[in-house]
């Protein structure tokens, strides 16, 4: 029997590779989906999923809604684009708010859409939903960088995708949790006092 680690590694590595390809098939058959479409993935809780409390485990949560956007940006279309420009997006924040926890074997939906942006960065909600009842939600902040370097900025991304910015504005409790939780830029000190 393989290490535990490397067992859950490969568990999620081939959970992401599992939801690009059958996003992937979805694109080719159903072309791209709007930009505010709800993205779902069906999934079960594993054993790897599991904590010692005998329910899923709260930093799985994360891991598990990645495959939510890897599917929303395969799905509409975003994906192939940033392949080609050499972008990438990465998670700036997020926070999660629990429900009723997830059991060994139970079935949930991941469900994800596009939320909005600010100047710099798009926001997503994430939820884990059991017979349409929301189990566990996400909001994630995101920005899209480049591989050689910089972020990428919304009215370019909008202007490759060929789509207008259409996106609701966003909420001002979003506006402020952003700038609430921002740590400095990485050009700035950072040190870890305790006070």
């Amino acid at each position: 029997m393989g290490h535990p680690i490397a067992s859950a590694l490969v568990n999620v590595w081939l959970r992401t590779l599992l939801t690009i390809w059958r996003a992937k098939r979805q694109l080719r058959r159903n072309g791209p989906r709007p930009l505010m479409a709800v993205g779902r993935v069906k999934l079960r809780t594993l054993p790897t999923d599991i904590d010692l409390l005998g329910h899923m485990n709260n930093g799985r949560y994360a891991s598990l809604f990645d495959l939510g956007r890897f599917d929303l940006l395969v799905r509409n279309g975003i994906w192939d684009t940033f392949q080609e420009k050499g972008w990438y997006g990465v998670v700036a924040s997020s926070t999660i708010t629990f429900r009723k926890s997830l059991n060994l074997w139970q079935r949930f939906t991941i469900e994800t859409r596009l939320h909005g942006h600010d100047d710099k960065s798009v926001y997503m909600v994430h939820r884990a939903v059991v017979r349409g009842e929301v189990y566990a939600e996400m909001v994630v902040r995101s920005r899209f960088l480049r591989r050689t370097g910089g972020i990428v900025p919304l009215d370019e991304l909008f202007d490759v995708l060929g789509r207008r910015d259409d996106l609701p504005p966003l909420e001002p409790w979003m506006t402020e949790w952003a700038a609430a939780t921002a740590l400095p830029s990485t050009r700035a000190e950072a040190p870890s006092i305790w006070e």
